[in-house]
């Protein structure tokens, strides 16, 4: 970019950005209200209590986290844990950044971590993903973090990952995710609220030589390792970027296109929301919450509150 370009992209473009997202949020005060829900949410963390009681065996799931998202993970986990009645043995692939607070606070309340550092992430990624060999998923694994929720839980493991976003609050029992850990035989995942893949759906289709469907969301992703073939989407990685550039949607793409065709365990939408909206982002019947974009708003301030309620008002549930 030329000086005049990143000139008027930071006195016109990137203001304008902010001031849109301040307006879409409903305004200064009510970024306020998220930001220091955000803060209490995380405070609120190292509080949670251990849960008791739980029965069968533990659910594994994976997730890509750090200092920033360090207690979505937890209050994820545990609204989990806690809605199934079952203990979770999460994976938890750390960006670098989790420190020993973090770490600590995580085993307490998940006993069955186990933590996988970037260092480990690396060996890994030059065992099964060498640079010479995969640049364009080295470059991307890089510089677009969300990659690694389809790299690190896959590489070098076999058998079915399930691979979920922090960003999740679960509010009653999830019987359909939980019977698909006990029993996966297809590929799983989310609803979207709208179709998201930042390519064109058309080229998506022709790379992968299946119809693409429409919605598909990554927030909830169940896929079977030694499937994977990382030849493919390295070619489907670059020629995707050299038609159209790098998109934060990538990954979801990458998904689509991996379980394009295919017959899926798909999320019942009305039961794992993704973007919740009024009323249910204020009343949380459903099963599970995915908080996107401008949701966030509920998930902040007033419903990983809701979760400590629940546990309070019934202990030992």
């Amino acid at each position: 970019m030329s000086f005049a370009g990143k000139l008027l992209y930071h006195a016109w473009h990137r203001p304008a950005g902010v001031a849109r997202q301040v307006i879409a949020a409903g305004g200064p005060l009510q970024v306020w209200r998220t930001v220091r829900g955000r803060r209490e949410m995380e405070a609120a963390t190292h509080r949670l209590p251990a849960l008791h009681g739980l029965a069968g065996p533990p659910v594994t799931m994976h997730l890509l986290t750090g200092r920033r998202f360090w207690y979505q993970t937890a209050f994820c986990l545990w609204t989990f844990s806690k809605c199934s009645r079952r203990r979770v043995a999460p994976v938890i692939h750390d960006d670098g950044t989790l420190g020993d607070l973090h770490r600590g606070t995580l085993r307490r309340l998940f006993p069955e971590s186990t933590f996988v550092s970037i260092i480990e992430a690396k060996e890994r990624l030059d065992r099964h993903l060498p640079a010479t060999k995969f640049p364009v998923l080295r470059e991307r694994w890089v510089n677009y973090p969300n990659l690694r929720k389809l790299t690190d839980p896959h590489l070098g493991s076999t058998g079915w990952q399930l691979v979920v976003d922090s960003d999740l609050l679960f509010f009653r029992e999830p019987e359909f995710l939980v019977s698909w850990c006990d029993a996966p035989d297809r590929p799983l995942h989310a609803v979207d609220c709208a179709t998201a893949y930042g390519y064109p759906v058309p080229l998506m289709a022709e790379l992968a030589g299946a119809p693409v469907a429409d919605l598909v969301n990554v927030g909830l992703t169940g896929l079977r390792s030694e499937t994977l073939d990382w030849e493919k989407l390295e070619a489907w990685t670059a020629a995707l970027l050299a038609r159209h550039g790098t998109h934060y949607f990538l990954e979801q793409a990458l998904v689509a296109m991996l379980v394009a065709g295919r017959e899926c365990a798909v999320a019942p939408a009305a039961d794992y929301v993704t973007g919740p909206r009024e009323p249910e982002a204020s009343a949380c019947r459903s099963v599970m919450h995915h908080y996107v974009a401008d949701s966030k708003r509920w998930y902040f301030r007033a419903n990983w509150r809701r979760s400590l309620d629940s546990h309070e008002t019934h202990p030992g549930r």
